[in-house]
């Protein structure tokens, strides 16, 4: 199998570290906001990856990390955490905000068909992995101490800029202000931030430097070599992620290790609104919920993916959408019809090739559709529809089995319904929590509410 490696900047054979095993790392959600269907085109990818890699007969270990603490709300270390920012807004703390939106974001992914991850670890779940890791950047001299935190000196790595092909000369010159007074080079980062002594923070712990918190870089270095080692195959994340995040990561990974951190960097490209970036700083975005109040199954929003090489930008309109949900309806329909025609070993063999190929998903959903329209007999094309579903995961032979959900899970999303006709939001939200609490979690839609069980 090939996969493009961003920091190669190239198509390269899949080798692994150890034979017939694969280590992938994912970068997870920032859980103080729902997600947006632009965040989920990448963990979509990177769900058909793992897929795909199993499907072609790899052991594939798989974990990703829930920025639960240490986001700032600027690359260059300035503004507050998130999590703080969220528990502002919705009137909670920090921790309580965290907890809501993974299982918010949880519940979207289950309801896309994602196969969860092997391991799903909380960055508040490692600070003490943390704090030594920056303990040991800090024997090796490559920290500094600031009035604010401890930051990372970017220029003890000689390969700082090789990820994202960075310009570090024109960057001294201004294009990156030193928004931290004190800050040795514009791309010096924060590994641990002091506390502030006049606000008390929901989240902060003890450190060798002082009270405080870790930035949110580090946490993905110390949850990769705790749960995988310091090396692995694959690490994905999207295309944002390039130039800062991973940057960093690299550099105070490989700054311990001297060793490479990933063989394959995978980056999903942006999905686009109307032709421009879709995020939560924009205020542009949709979620399942506005894709589920258009008619809009999960899965057709999955199908919709599969169109764009993962690599290249996408653009989402409802138009696009709509369409996808009307293929996806016809897709699980030509399963259904047949001729008389005999399934052969061959008849999934450009499907594999299409995906050994840097992921070419749209050559293997082409190959789908022809598989659909072809004269297979129905028991043929069923047997392939299988096949086809251990990668694509689109339920393609459409058999729904529907939970037994008890009655005091149905009345609380009844009482949940009414506030939501009286337009009573903040009972609506709580109701829904409710039954998340049980065990089961909502999805709206055009033709009313429906209870899953998570």
């Amino acid at each position: 199998m090939q996969l493009y490696d961003t920091r190669r900047r190239r198509v390269a054979e899949l080798e692994p570290l150890v034979r017939g095993q694969i280590a992938v790392y994912s970068c997870g959600p920032t859980v103080y906001g729902d997600a947006h269907i632009g965040n989920f085109r990448t963990y979509i990818f990177e769900d058909v990856l793992v897929r795909a890699l199993r499907y072609l007969d790899f052991n594939v270990l798989r974990v990703m990390n829930v920025t639960d603490v240490g986001h700032l709300v600027s690359d260059a270390d300035e503004g507050e955490d998130k999590l703080e920012i969220g528990a502002r807004r919705d009137g909670i703390t920090a921790w309580e905000v965290a907890k809501r939106y993974e299982q918010r974001f949880l519940n979207d992914f289950d309801a896309l068909g994602l196969e969860r991850p092997d391991r799903l670890v909380r960055a508040t779940e490692t600070i003490p992995a943390q704090i030594d890791l920056i303990q040991q950047l800090e024997k090796r001299g490559s920290t500094y101490r600031l009035a604010d935190g401890i930051y990372f000196d970017a220029s003890t790595f000689p390969a700082y800029a090789e990820l994202g092909r960075l310009d570090l000369a024109g960057q001294q010159a201004g294009f990156r202000v030193h928004v931290v007074e004190g800050k040795r080079h514009p791309y010096d980062f924060a590994l641990w931030k002091f506390s502030a002594r006049n606000i008390k923070r929901d989240m902060e712990w003890e450190s060798p430097w002082g009270m405080g918190f870790p930035g949110w870089h580090i946490e993905c270095s110390a949850i990769v070599m705790q749960e995988l080692g310091e090396e692995i195959d694959i690490h994905c994340g999207g295309v944002d992620h390039i130039t800062v995040h991973h940057s960093n990561e690299i550099a105070q990974s490989e700054t311990v290790t001297g060793k490479r951190l990933a063989r394959h960097w995978c980056h999903t490209e942006f999905l686009l609104l109307d032709g421009g970036k879709m995020s939560k700083s924009l205020g542009n975005l949709y979620t399942l919920a506005d894709l589920a109040a258009r008619g809009i199954e999960p899965a057709a929003f999955k199908l919709f993916t599969y169109s764009a090489h993962y690599r290249s930008k996408q653009n989402f309109s409802w138009e696009a959408a709509e369409a996808a949900q009307k293929n996806l309806q016809r897709l699980r329909y030509l399963f259904t019809q047949g001729g008389t025609a005999v399934y052969t070993v061959d008849s999934l063999k450009r499907f594999d090739e299409a995906l050994q190929a840097d992921m070419n998903v749209p050559e293997a959903l082409a190959v789908v559709w022809e598989v659909a329209q072809s004269d297979l007999s129905v028991e043929s094309k069923q047997a392939l529809a299988r096949q086809i579903d251990r990668v694509f995961a689109l339920d393609l032979l459409h058999q729904e089995i529907e939970d037994e959900i008890p009655s005091t899970v149905l009345a609380i999303a009844n009482e949940r319904n009414q506030a939501r006709e009286a337009k009573q939001w903040l009972e609506a939200d709580r109701l829904r929590l409710k039954v998340e609490a049980a065990g089961y979690y909502i999805l709206d839609t055009p033709s009313g509410s429906k209870i899953r069980k998570q």
